[in-house]
């Protein structure tokens, strides 16, 4: 135990990571994220300020070591709140802070916050920490308990971790378990048994399902887990895992992000059999796509849009059949296709709200229903059930005046519930999930994909002099500033059919984003070309205007 004055004892860390100033850091909805060379100082601190979190909230504070999607050349750190949430709004500032003062003011800017803050530093500090596959996160996670040690926290370093992992152990023991056992082995036990049971209520012959995966690992730290989650399966899934880590590079490639973003298959994971159900997972596990190719070799992609409407789809059938009165909603961001948009307030009935970019808006905004699907387009989200929903959906399971269909929807929502991750979205617990509905369903992809189509869609990014000329409001749907470009967007929006577009400002550097759709790809790029034009010409476009390839 650090016996040391508390600005003496952060002075004593500081000096064996030393910050030499040269870089601003900025902690946001992913965390901080960077390369790792210059990350150490960061890490050191943000060791002190999880100190003073799990003291001001009197409960135990994760920090996941990892860069998501990012190459493995970068790192970075999230903070894990004591429900599993991510970091509350008000302590991103503080983390800010904190990351870029200076050795020298270090100690005063601690003892501001303590002071600011009324922290009792009597309070016992208890941090669960855990890191991805990437080289630098060892070093890093060294850095990150030299800061918890400076100002007496306790911690428990749980080595490799997915994200959703870690966030499942802090929910768990701040629960006093009640959420689960915070174990590697509890979580994979808790999952595989409400995988099982979820799967035993439905007693129908299947013909069209398979549970044969092929698993795009990312070669990270998901590859390992899915592997050791296998352990738990008893057959009912194969899963065939490529990209574990054993050869290539983490992200190169591979993995969600590149699925989603490139609109093709991973390296490294064989695509050849029609019909063929694969999966990519992203770096830490936290996001996750469906796709397959047909017979004519198109290639077919089930993103977050397509996941979000099959289980909002399906907990709505489960709702009907129960007879519960619950209120559901989508929750989706300006991105969603507008195809998905439709079909889930059209043919499954379910309500669509839509909120700002990042998994922290959608997931505060899904807490507004009983039940609450959230899930951005880029395959990461997850399910949240309220108290009274819990409580009802228990209720009926066991309520012997209902029916046995009845009661046997209500003990199915009961498992599922118990099957998804609630504190963040989770690649594993989500492809269980589908897997579940898609063998409820007797579906297969390709049948999965039929239910809509998406409306083809361009995203372009255009160079500006400074981001902050262009405010939104509606969402991120609608551009406030600068003068004239909203209206000019509906004009241009107008010529085309079935069409929308939006731009937003990029969070961490001077671009503008430019999303569009249409009735074919062809008018939905001409469509985001001309927006990104007016964009050029009203924002201070830098560089030459966006031209569409092949125009004259």
């Amino acid at each position: 135990m650090n016996k040391l004055p508390v600005q003496q004892a952060i002075a004593v860390g500081a000096s064996k990571h030393p910050h030499n100033m040269k870089n601003v850091f900025s902690y946001g909805t992913a965390g901080i994220r960077c390369r790792a060379d210059i990350l150490d100082p960061v890490l050191y601190r943000l060791g002190l300020l999880v100190v003073l979190r799990s003291r001001a909230a009197r409960a135990t504070i994760g920090v996941m070591i990892t860069a998501s999607h990012n190459p493995e050349q970068d790192n970075g750190a999230k903070l894990v709140e004591p429900m599993g949430e991510m970091l509350l709004p008000a302590w991103e500032g503080y983390a800010t802070r904190i990351a870029n003062t200076s050795d020298e003011d270090l100690g005063k800017c601690i003892q501001s916050l303590i002071t600011e803050l009324d922290v009792d530093m009597t309070v016992p500090a208890n941090i669960f920490l855990a890191r991805d596959t990437r080289p630098s996160s060892f070093g890093l996670a060294q850095a990150l308990i030299d800061g918890i040690q400076a100002l007496n926290g306790d911690y428990i370093d749980y080595g490799l971790l997915s994200t959703p992992q870690l966030h499942y152990m802090v929910r768990c023991h701040n629960t006093q378990g009640s959420y689960g056992t915070p174990t590697e082995h509890g979580y994979y036990s808790k999952l595989a048994s409400a995988f099982t049971k979820v799967r035993e209520q439905c007693k129908s012959s299947k013909s069209s399902y398979t549970g044969e995966l092929s698993l795009d690992g990312a070669n990270g730290v998901g590859a390992l887990k899915i592997q050791q989650m296998c352990q738990h399966f008893n057959n009912k899934l194969k899963i065939s895992v490529y990209n574990d880590g054993t050869h290539g590079q983490l992200n190169d490639r591979c993995g969600a992000d590149f699925v989603k973003v490139q609109q093709k298959p991973p390296y490294g994971m064989p695509l050849e059999e029609a019909g063929q159900k694969c999966v990519s997972l992203d770096g830490d596990a936290d996001r996750i796509v469906y796709y397959f190719i047909d017979h004519d070799g198109v290639f077919h992609l089930l993103d977050g849009d397509k996941i979000a409407t099959l289980i909002a789809g399906y907990i709505q059938e489960l709702l009907i059949a129960a007879n519960l009165q619950l209120n559901i909603g989508l929750v989706q961001t300006a991105y969603a296709n507008g195809s998905s948009t439709q079909y889930a307030t059209g043919v499954l009935k379910v309500p669509v709200a839509c909120a700002c970019t990042g998994v922290k808006h959608l997931h505060h905004k899904a807490q507004e229903f009983d039940v609450g699907v959230y899930f951005e387009a880029n395959g990461h989200g997850t399910v949240l059930f309220s108290a009274l929903a819990t409580e009802k959906i228990n209720s009926a399971s066991q309520d012997e005046r209902l029916s046995d269909d009845q009661r046997q929807a209500a003990t199915t929502l009961k498992y599922l519930q118990e099957l998804i991750n609630e504190t963040v979205g989770d690649a594993i617990s989500d492809m269980l999930v589908v897997e579940c509905i898609l063998h409820a369903k007797d579906w297969t992809t390709a049948d999965w994909n039929e239910a809509y189509t998406d409306l083809p869609n361009r995203q372009l990014k255009v160079k500006v002099k400074d981001r902050r000329v262009i405010k939104t409001t509606d969402a991120e749907r609608c551009a406030t500033t600068p003068s004239g470009l909203q209206p000019a967007i509906d004009d241009i929006v107008s010529k085309y059919t079935k069409a929308r577009s939006f731009v937003r400002p990029s969070g961490t550097e001077d671009i503008v984003r430019v999303y569009a759709e249409a009735d074919t790809q062809a008018m939905a790029d001409s469509l985001a070309y001309e927006v990104a034009a007016k964009v050029h010409q009203l924002a201070e476009g830098i560089g030459d205007p966006p031209v569409q390839p092949g125009s004259s």
